[in-house]
């Protein structure tokens, strides 16, 4: 008997259920209705931002010699010229970055780093290297 009205409860919560209608997904405002998000901007379009900080500087210049170990110029060359952007009154950047112009036949772009170098740093050891690098390039075409 218990069993038979356990079985006919069940089978009448069951019919319920299925007479009822399926839940309806819930209706979207009208469009002129929604607030939209901005849209996110390509952080790749944004200029760069460059402000004082040594730390990014020395670690583009340990980066940028690893590429030049490598004998990659260009990866280099644009590491060390990073690196000026992060603190532009570090001379080894600069003369750094005017050994890797001058592997990439960029005399020119190499005579400016030189000459950056030696304005930030005329009493350097290698000042008189320097300056004869200077001038071989000033010598050479273009």
């Amino acid at each position: 008997m218990i069993v038979a009205r356990v079985i006919l409860l069940f089978a009448f919560s069951w019919a319920t259920l299925l007479a009822q209608k399926p839940a309806e997904p819930p209706k979207e405002p009208p469009k002129e209705e929604q607030h939209a998000e901005p849209a996110e901007e390509d952080a790749a379009a944004l200029p760069k931002v460059y402000e004082f900080n040594p730390i990014q500087a020395q670690t583009e210049i340990n980066t940028g010699k690893f590429y030049f170990k490598r004998g990659s110029y260009k990866a280099a060359a644009g590491r060390f010229l990073e690196a000026t952007k992060w603190n532009p009154q570090l001379p080894d950047a600069y003369r750094l970055l005017g050994e890797a112009r001058e592997k990439l036949k960029e005399p020119k772009a190499a005579r400016e780093a030189y000459t950056k170098y030696l304005e930030l740093a005329p009493t350097a050891k290698d000042a008189g290297d320097i300056k004869k690098r200077i001038a071989n390039l000033t010598n050479s075409k273009s």
